[in-house]
């Protein structure tokens, strides 16, 4: 059904273009675009009366709909605007409602109540202006339709305005106030102002147009391309208000270039602003894609008792071959504390959880696998519960030098950091992969410009050191993987960051887990999500937006 629409829309598409081609008289559409560009004055102050318009809608939107900012508003109807303008079947109309829950935290029910009648409101006053700007202009181009399509507007009306009138009784997150007569007559006010953008460019022609006709025009040709199932309602568009404009007595060439520039001029307004409305005010449309420029202060420390351990956790899945060496190559204390070493072993399915017990660490067992996000969870919790002086990760790959641990954990020991990564980039890599090394490069540079951190060299890096607090805050939200979210997540809470080079050497048994594409479809939504859970933590309970996974912070 979705692809024969589609081709429905295309096909409708090419044939408004092929009429648009035959009937357009080049001669006047230039003369009109040549007199708009020779006079940018007068067009400019058509296209801010235009942009009132929208900020009318706007503002009467953040009046019926309590909690809306008038910034969102203002960028929901921009993007719904654009979306009609690229779009067939005014699928546009459904980015007012989809731009506010994906950049606001409010409900559902509301938004689209709101968004209804508001655009009910809208299109009744279209009509009404089409039946009386110009007594008779309605009628004499679709006769008793025009009356008929009033009428069907009010009476749709009815249903939304009980819908809206039930929200009143609920709760804050979906209370809504219903349209009173000062929000109902800036729908009046939006389309007069809009009309201006036709009688300037109809003045530019030559015409002298009256501005209750110019209203008049843009009220035909605006009820034509509600209905339109091409993009912005080409053809329909210039087709309606080239005959509205014959019907007042303009030659029907100078007509259609007036509505074709028109139309042109508008579709070009909905570009730009709607381009702009797509990003920004934050978040945008699609989110939030960096972490803010200003993130909280840094978080107090936890004390540290003068014997608090340094605790190593080292996740394990299926690593027989090397898990005991990297176990017993790590050093028996840190700057004078005892070293700790716990090994979450992920449901594997060889001897790792045998031979690193043997080796001397503490071995927390899943029952399955899991995936590395969750080991890390499990690591970071289990370590909180030492009370720990500092946490350390590293792999049990063997890829990273155990006896780099405490140069790892010194920044967080000192105080001067609560979270450390080891740098690979910024030490000493001994062997790498070309491709990998690419794809590191490469994926570090996302996650320095997404956490806005020009000091990050090494995003993916396995082996990061944490203070007691940032450890027993962390929180990862995803299951597979745990690196990017989770310095997103701790920068994004103001704990102190820092770098120190280490050693690397690519791995000599087994065999990664990373995948690129499996890697990339896991991780780029993760961290979407992880950029934006706090956005949405006080919207309503829906499947999709239980992300966050808390956890357990030790009781001091």
């Amino acid at each position: 059904m979705r692809k024969a629409r589609t081709v429905i829309g295309i096909v409708v598409l090419a044939l408004s273009v092929v009429y648009l081609v035959q009937v357009v008289d080049g001669p006047v559409l230039r003369e009109t675009a040549e007199a708009l560009a020779a006079s940018p004055g007068p067009l400019a102050l058509a296209l801010l009366c235009y942009a009132a318009a929208f900020a009318l809608r706007s503002w009467a939107w953040t009046r019926t709909l309590p909690g809306l900012e008038f910034s969102q508003s203002w960028a929901a109807l921009h993007v719904s605007v654009l979306g009609n303008h690229v779009l067939p079947f005014r699928l546009g109309e459904i980015l007012r409602v989809t731009s506010v829950l994906r950049r606001t935290s409010l409900a559902v029910g509301p938004v689209t109540a709101t968004t209804v009648t508001l655009r009910l409101a809208d299109l009744l006053s279209v009509a009404v202006l089409a039946l009386v700007a110009v007594p008779g202009l309605a009628g004499e181009l679709i006769g008793a339709w025009a009356w008929i399509l009033a009428v069907a507007l009010a009476a749709a009306a009815v249903p939304v305005l009980v819908w809206a009138r039930r929200l009143l009784a609920r709760g804050p997150g979906e209370r809504v106030r219903l349209p009173a007569a000062t929000i109902v007559g800036t729908a009046f006010v939006a389309w007069a102002l809009e009309a201006t953008l036709a009688w300037q460019v109809a003045h530019a022609a030559g015409v002298s147009l009256d501005y209750h006709e110019a209203i008049a025009v843009t009220a035909v040709a605006i009820a034509a391309q509600t209905v339109a199932l091409t993009p912005g309602g080409i053809g329909s568009y210039e087709a309606a208000g080239t005959a509205a404009l014959a019907a007042l007595g303009v030659d029907a060439g100078t007509a259609f270039a007036i509505a074709l520039a028109t139309h042109a001029v508008k579709t070009a307004y909905s570009l730009v602003v709607g381009g702009v409305a797509l990003v920004t005010p934050a978040p945008g449309y699609w989110g939030n894609l960096r972490l803010p420029r200003v993130t909280p202060p840094r978080p107090e420390p936890y004390p540290v008792a003068p014997d608090a351990p340094v605790v190593a956790v080292i996740p394990v899945y299926n690593e027989q071959d090397v898990v005991a060496e990297v176990v017993r190559r790590l050093p028996a204390t840190v700057e004078g504390r005892p070293l700790v070493c716990i090994v979450v072993d992920d449901g594997s399915a060889d001897a790792s959880a045998a031979r690193a017990a043997d080796a001397g660490a503490v071995v927390v067992p899943h029952e399955v696998n899991r995936g590395l996000g969750a080991a890390v969870r499990t690591a970071l919790r289990e370590a909180s519960a030492l009370s720990p002086a500092a946490v350390v990760y590293l792999d049990a790959d063997g890829e990273y030098a155990p006896e780099d641990l405490p140069t790892v954990a010194a920044p967080v020991l000192a105080g001067t950091a609560d979270y450390v990564v080891g740098s690979r980039f910024a030490g000493n890599i001994e062997h790498m992969r070309p491709h990998r090394r690419l794809g590191n490069l490469v994926l570090t540079r996302w996650v320095r410009w997404t956490a806005r951190r020009r000091d990050l060299t090494d995003g993916q890096s396995g082996y990061r050191a944490f203070s007691a607090r940032a450890a027993a805050e962390a929180e990862i939200i995803h299951d597979y993987n745990y690196a990017q979210v989770l310095t997103l997540d701790l920068l994004g809470k103001g704990f102190g960051y820092a770098e120190v080079p280490i050693r690397y050497h690519f791995r000599t048994t087994g065999d990664s887990f990373v995948k690129l594409g499996r890697y990339l479809r896991k991780v780029v939504p993760a961290v979407h999500r992880e950029l934006n859970a706090d956005r949405l933590a006080d919207r309503p309970p829906l499947p999709t937006a239980r992300w966050r996974t808390r956890s357990m912070t030790p009781t001091r």
